[in-house]
């Protein structure tokens, strides 16, 4: 039996011996279970009502949303404590034996080693990785020729002066706006392009397959590399590669002290979005089904293909990055009556489309690929099919990791026992769905 095999075995019957413990434990506490139920929506409320509000009130509510989720702990550990850890530990264990099961690696084709490549490295991103690994001497080690950013540098004119004097491969080492600079001058030119994931968070290298964790090995890509085509997209005529974000964290983006705050700043600029008197971004768009021109909501997400969201195992994470196409994501606005508020209801909705459009009467805070800037509206979104031609280290993963995970928890049992089975249910990565 094949080690994928024994995995999605593995993970079936752990799914299932903590399905029936956590149904006993139902079964024979009921008002237990009612309990944590009732306690922990209570919490979700408060939480929910003190994060949009201010002083004392934000105080209050949060307080009590923190009683109120200590009373769930002390009722899940008031009894049989080992038994209700062991079931935590079992559906803990499944979801790792089945993100195990649905690991993917993509043997990319062999692509053609460059004559003159060139990596750009951010000294400072990712809090110095570029020194702390040492790229530039494991750069050259590989005939790769380091080229620093320094002080006051512009990146696009240090890729030009590069390609003019005969580089005919592009690497970026540094963060993913670094990156969208690098990336767009590869596919104008027709270059092969590398991500070097050095940055603080590298969700594009992420999704193209790069293993984040081995920095020094995407330098291969280089030496002895597969390649794949991938998209990028571009608003109002700047290329992205991960994302464009308009709404609250786009205003939170904007305010001093978010680099060194981003979560205290995003806190405090809820109430001013979302409270009583706050004051919604003023943006319009139109919807994917009927030409209703709608309020932007809270969060408006554009991004080079569509990300996966939810509570499934990928969530962050775009599935692709060659459909040809933008994923659209509105994260809704809290409904207007208090009762609508109190009923379960999924916060966003979500579609794809190679073209999108927002309206707007003033000039728009946005984070694109997580940099603060304003744009001039109307803001046009279109997506750039296969344009970049990406190369990646042998010994990577060559594609997302949630490039064969399933869209739901039944869809992902039903693979799960289809592999069990030694029934092939993975996807390839390899092969696009282009429309």
């Amino acid at each position: 039996m094949t080690r994928r095999r024994l995995l999605a075995v593995a993970a079936l019957l752990l799914t299932l011996l903590a399905v029936v413990n956590a149904v006993g434990f139902v079964v024979d506490k009921p008002e237990d279970a009612f309990g944590v139920l009732l306690t922990f929506s209570l919490a979700v409320i408060a939480a929910g009502y003190g994060l949009v509000r201010r002083g004392i009130v934000r105080v209050i509510a949060l307080v009590l949303a923190g009683m109120l989720l200590l009373g769930v702990v002390e009722v899940l550990l008031d009894r049989r404590v080992l038994e209700r850890l062991i079931i935590a530990g079992m559906f803990w264990l499944a979801v790792a034996a089945a993100a195990a099961a649905f690991a993917v690696h993509v043997a990319l084709p062999k692509a053609k080693r460059p004559w003159r490549p060139v990596l750009f490295l951010n000294p400072r991103s990712g809090g110095g990785k570029a020194e702390r690994f040492k790229l530039a001497d494991e750069a050259r080690k590989r005939g790769i020729e380091p080229i620093e950013l320094g002080p006051g540098d512009d990146l696009a004119t240090l890729v030009k002066t590069a390609v003019d004097e005969g580089a005919d491969a592009l690497a970026m080492a540094g963060g993913d706006g670094s990156q969208a600079v690098v990336a767009a001058a590869a596919a104008e030119l027709e270059l092969p392009y590398a991500c070097i994931p050095s940055g603080t968070r590298n969700h594009f290298a992420l999704d193209l397959g790069v293993n984040r964790d081995d920095v020094v090995g995407a330098l291969d890509a280089f030496v002895d590399g597969g390649e794949r085509v991938v998209d990028l997209a571009e608003v109002n005529g700047r290329v992205f590669v991960n994302n464009v974000s308009l709404g609250l964290y786009a205003t939170a983006v904007q305010r001093d002290g978010y680099r060194n705050a981003k979560l205290r700043t995003i806190l405090g600029t809820l109430p001013d979005v979302l409270g009583p008197r706050g004051q919604p971004p003023d943006l319009q768009w139109t919807g994917p089904r009927d030409a209703k021109s709608y309020p932007s909501g809270t969060v408006l997400l554009v991004s080079n293909n569509r990300y996966r969201l939810g509570a499934m195992p990928g969530s962050g994470t775009r599935p692709r990055i060659d459909e040809g196409e933008l994923g659209i994501a509105v994260v809704e606005s809290p409904p207007d009556s208090r009762w609508r508020r109190l009923l379960p209801r999924r916060p966003w909705r979500q579609w794809s489309a190679p073209d999108f459009e927002v309206r707007s009467g003033e000039p728009v805070p946005a984070g694109i690929d997580g940099e603060a800037t304003v744009l001039t509206a109307p803001l046009r979104f279109r997506s750039r099919p296969a344009v970049l031609r990406v190369r990646i280290a042998p010994g990577h993963p060559g594609a997302s990791p949630s490039a064969t995970r399933p869209d739901s928890i039944w869809q992902g049992l039903r693979a799960l026992a289809s592999i069990a089975a030694g029934r092939s249910a993975l996807p390839d990565p390899s092969q696009t769905n282009r429309r």
